[in-house]
């Protein structure tokens, strides 16, 4: 019996990061609930030990079940059957394991029969899951809608939907439509009170790439105000399968992450529930419910790495050429230096950011039903400020090191790994998605700029530096210095040009030497608790962070604005 939480230092040594005192502080509020629910945790140390029981039970699904049940999943996948989704048999076989388990709706307070975890639990869920089978990954982390529902709707939905959570059944968002991608404002779903019914609205429309379309609990995005075309006009509402007003029209046939039915779906005077405000769907709630699904996909992202880098690394050490493994090749170690690197950094910054959310959404919660002091509300403020600023910072790093590590896996395994024989091919074709859905990379910059424009990202460089390293990390430390020198120097140089196109141009660069800068400091700082874990990830991601800086100043600093109508494709 395998266990992919026990299996993985990586988890176990953020699970016990310093900053989950006060995240499970926030979150228990003074264990009131020990009084009141048998299985509540009675302080700190009760609360821990829940978490890794629980991170235990995952780890052992996700090795036994979810992890053989993959290629199976990906050989059969869904279908469709009088419009209803019918999961390959290896899907419906894990969701009975964990639904069994009763570990769904980890983060949902026990009142609604969750067990009351903070996100960073329920991220290492996501992590392992995803290591497993990705594309099971994305019904697993679907759960994020239930925790908008929390957040957003009032105590009569949560109290009716939340608890069929923990039950077992699943959560879809439908926000997209054949003619709104990611410009979601573009929305034409059509929204209208039902006049036969006080409170309740019908939908009709269709909605498209719709991950596990089918779920029991749909959040859909639809046009509420008559005659609008913006954002302005958009509201949330949540739709209840049980009415069978939705039809499934049929599944994409994808590249990857087959097991993840992706539907598209005719909305025909579906009955819904309207969430929250009416208006505020995309501006408020979409966004809230978009930003944990990056962090989602950063938690996937690392999953699939873990897998990538296991296989090669596995089969650099099986695989032998002119008389020895190719392990021992520089060019054949140098890859898998750098896969790990890639990987350690990029789940350094997920738990990082997903402490960040953590203490923001602890204190949110907590602001629903006590008045927060001067200090809470300023200190919410300030997680806040990180966590937005963080998540897409995190989604284009995991997302991009989930397609290279993948890739540099599959090339380790050479013409095999080409063939449908070894798992890498799967998780190759998995990892591609990372970088498109809930906001392609491009978009993730887009959205990471304004933390350089802000200063959130030097500031919290100031932070790290005033951070003592270790001894063996000194050399690190110092080229991290001179790195954020470079960034600061970097957006000077493109700030004073005082122009928003060439600002945009350059937000990528800007943005990359921000993260190289960032993930760095994490990693140092790691090195300090646990030399031996991640000593060569850190010097090896310095070392290449360091060249890729140096590269994109010198690429800014040469850059004339005059030149970029030579980058404009018209034709």
């Amino acid at each position: 019996m395998g266990n992919f939480f026990q299996d993985n230092k990586d988890l176990q040594f953020h699970l016990n990061h310093p900053l989950m005192k006060k995240i499970v502080a926030i979150k228990e509020d003074g264990f009131k609930d020990a009084t009141t629910y048998d299985y509540a945790p009675v302080d700190f140390e009760d609360a821990m030990d829940s978490y890794r029981r629980v991170l235990g039970i995952i780890g052992e699904i996700c090795a036994d079940t979810i992890a053989p049940n993959a290629e199976g999943v990906d050989a059969q996948g869904p279908r469709v059957e009088n419009d209803r989704v019918i999961y390959a048999d290896g899907t419906a076989e894990n969701h009975e394991m964990l639904t069994k388990a009763g570990v769904y709706g980890l983060s949902l307070p026990r009142q609604y029969d969750g067990l009351n975890f903070p996100l960073v639990p329920y991220v290492m869920s996501c992590d392992m899951v995803s290591r497993a089978d990705a594309g099971f990954g994305n019904i697993w982390g679907l759960q994020d809608c239930a925790e908008t529902l929390h957040e957003f709707a009032s105590d009569e939905i949560n109290a009716e939907f939340l608890p069929r959570v923990n039950k077992g059944e699943t959560c879809a968002m439908d926000l997209t439509e054949p003619d709104a991608g990611s410009d979601l404002q573009a929305v034409m779903l059509k929204a209208t009170p039902n006049p036969a019914k006080e409170g309740e609205w019908l939908l009709n429309g269709v909605k498209r790439f719709i991950t596990n379309g089918d779920g029991e609990i749909s959040l859909v995005l639809a046009r509420s105000e008559e005659g609008t075309t913006d954002a302005r006009g958009l509201s949330l509402f949540v739709y209840d399968k049980k009415h069978m007003a939705v039809k499934v029209r049929r599944i994409e046939h994808k590249m990857g992450i087959i097991g993840s039915p992706t539907c598209e779906l005719v909305f025909t005077n579906a009955p819904a529930q309207l969430v929250g405000d009416r208006k505020m769907g995309l501006i408020k709630y979409v966004m809230a419910l978009m930003n944990s699904a990056r962090l989602g996909i950063g938690a996937q992202s690392c999953g699939i790495m873990e897998a990538a880098y296991r296989e090669g690394l596995k089969y650099a050490h099986e695989r032998e050429q002119f008389g020895k493994p190719i392990i021992q090749f520089p060019a054949v170690y140098e890859l898998l230096t750098n896969m790990k690197a890639r990987l350690h950094a990029s789940r350094a910054l997920l738990y990082e950011t997903a402490r960040f959310v953590d203490v923001y959404k602890c204190y949110f919660h907590k602001s629903k039903h006590a008045t927060l002091d001067k200090d809470e509300r300023a200190d919410m403020k300030a997680f806040q400020r990180l966590a937005d600023a963080y998540t897409p910072l995190l989604k284009l790093f995991s997302s991009e090191y989930s397609n290279s590590v993948s890739y540099d896996s599959l090339q380790i395994h050479a013409g095999s790994g080409f063939m449908k024989d070894y798992p890498i091919e799967r998780i190759y074709r998995d990892a591609r998605i990372t970088t498109i859905y809930e906001g392609t990379s491009q978009l993730q910059v887009v959205a990471a700029i304004a933390g350089v424009v802000k200063g959130v990202y030097v500031s919290q460089m100031n932070e790290y530096e005033a951070i003592a390293p270790a001894p063996e990390m000194q050399s690190c430390f110092d080229t991290l210095v001179k790195m954020r020198i470079q960034y600061e120097k970097a957006v000077a140089m493109v700030q004073e040009v005082g122009s928003t196109e060439n600002q945009d141009f350059h937000a990528r660069r800007l943005v990359e030497m921000a993260g190289y800068v960032i993930m760095g400091h994490l990693l140092v700082q790691q090195t300090g608790a646990d030399a031996e874990e991640y000593k060569n990830s850190a010097i090896a991601f310095v070392k290449d962070g360091e060249a890729k800086c140096a590269a994109h100043l010198s690429y800014i600093e040469n850059f004339d604005i005059d030149q970029l109508g030579s980058f404009k494709i018209n034709s």
